[in-house]
């Protein structure tokens, strides 16, 4: 392997020790020092590849970004517009966060409880993400109502509102009540606020 290659492998190596640290405890606990413990990689070894902490951050972000437009942005798309796509993504997002859950949370949604009343540029960093996020959802309940799946007096805001509340309530049994159900019964739930949303056509 030559230095380059090595080096890359290195960098990968520390940022996915970083985001196992960050799901579990919180991206804000994250320490070079115990990054290098935990990687067998001197201090002095991180600090050279990741620079600073706040990189350090920023790069379990990005990785994170590219996670879950692997996992889950990505192939929602192979769903047909409208209905299909939104339900697409909502479940492969809660696959998502129920196989991350028992390990450590979405770093987006913890993070979000862990920086709400700090002003910080790492704030804005998770911010960004939820807000991105939230708007591909509100596309595509647009894109549903536009072509008759959901009725036309449906709030977008308010039914992205929901999604997002029922994805919280999930993390939270399963990460705190150690709930193994909390999927299911998310799912039901799911079902039953998308079938007060469909138009007349969908219903029949």
């Amino acid at each position: 392997m030559n230095s380059t290659a090595k080096s890359e492998s290195t960098y990968a190596t520390i940022v996915d020790a970083a985001m196992d640290m960050a799901a579990a405890e919180g991206i804000g606990k994250l320490s070079l020092g115990e990054l290098a413990k935990r990687t067998g990689i001197s201090k002095s070894g991180v600090f050279s590849r990741v620079g600073s902490l706040e990189a350090l951050q920023g790069a379990v972000l990005d990785e994170y970004d590219r996670r879950f437009a692997d996992e889950v942005f990505m192939p929602a798309l192979q769903a047909p517009k409208g209905l299909p796509r939104l339900i697409a993504q909502v479940n492969l997002w809660l696959k998502k966060v129920s196989d991350e859950a028992p390990r450590g949370s979405c770093l987006y949604t913890a993070g979000a409880f862990e920086f709400d009343d700090l002003d910080a540029p790492l704030r804005d960093r998770v911010e960004q993400g939820v807000a991105r996020w939230r708007a591909s959802l509100r596309k595509t309940v647009l894109q549903a109502m536009e072509l008759g799946h959901l009725r036309p007096d449906t709030d977008p805001e308010q039914l992205v509102f929901e999604i997002y509340s029922l994805i919280i309530g999930v993390m939270h049994d399963v990460r705190f009540l150690h709930d193994d159900t909390a999927p299911k019964r998310m799912q039901r739930a799911f079902n039953r606020l998308i079938s007060t949303y469909k138009s007349f056509n969908e219903l029949e």
